[in-house]
């Protein structure tokens, strides 16, 4: 104890653990080790539209017209299944039309490791299997729809409605911080 006492009673010792410190503290900042132990699970339902559009009149046979309901279910315009990438990711991943006209992407029975500052990426590019895959879907085109909800369940992200489905043929779970995917799936067209 006289020894820490004698150390930090000099100039440059108070210096060493003021540094230790802030790095320590920045340290845990930066890669929030606490997350590997605290899962948030989120459970949203497929959201039903409001103002859904009004019954189309079509052509009936005899010279009548016919109204016909607009859709009540959501339609799938593409889906893919994640693989793991920098952490173990499972789940499936979908575009899903609403009945009002609008796109959300949605993740079920996601499984994946929590992490700092994790986003919701839809991208151009290809996804490939292991540390090849890890880095390449900032290189092109993405769009960040937003945080990821939670690293386990199901969860609903609303996509612009000016986004070009035919463009964007990929969904990464990408850690912002560190710039790499912990997961990804193929967006293949229903």
């Amino acid at each position: 104890m006289a020894r820490v006492r004698g150390w930090l009673g000099r100039p440059w010792g108070v210096v060493v653990l003021a540094v230790a410190l802030a790095v320590a503290g920045a340290g845990l900042y930066w890669f929030q080790p606490w997350k590997l132990w605290a899962d948030t699970t989120v459970r949203d339902e497929i959201p039903t539209a409001v103002g859904a559009p009004a019954a189309a009149d079509t052509a009936a046979p005899g010279g009548g017209t016919t109204t016909s309901p607009p859709p009540s279910e959501p339609r799938t315009l593409a889906a893919g299944e994640l693989i793991s990438h920098e952490h173990r990711t499972t789940g499936a991943v979908k575009v899903l039309r609403l009945a009002d006209g609008t796109r959300i992407l949605r993740l079920e029975n996601l499984d994946t490791s929590n992490g700092p500052d994790l986003r919701v990426w839809i991208t151009d590019a290809a996804v490939k299997e292991g540390t090849a895959g890890w880095r390449v879907f900032d290189d092109g085109k993405y769009v960040s729809l937003g945080k990821l909800k939670g690293n386990k369940g199901d969860q609903n992200y609303a996509l612009p409605a000016a986004l070009d489905l035919e463009q964007f043929t990929s969904v990464s779970i990408w850690c912002d911080r560190f710039d790499v995917s912990f997961g990804a799936a193929t967006l293949d067209r229903a």
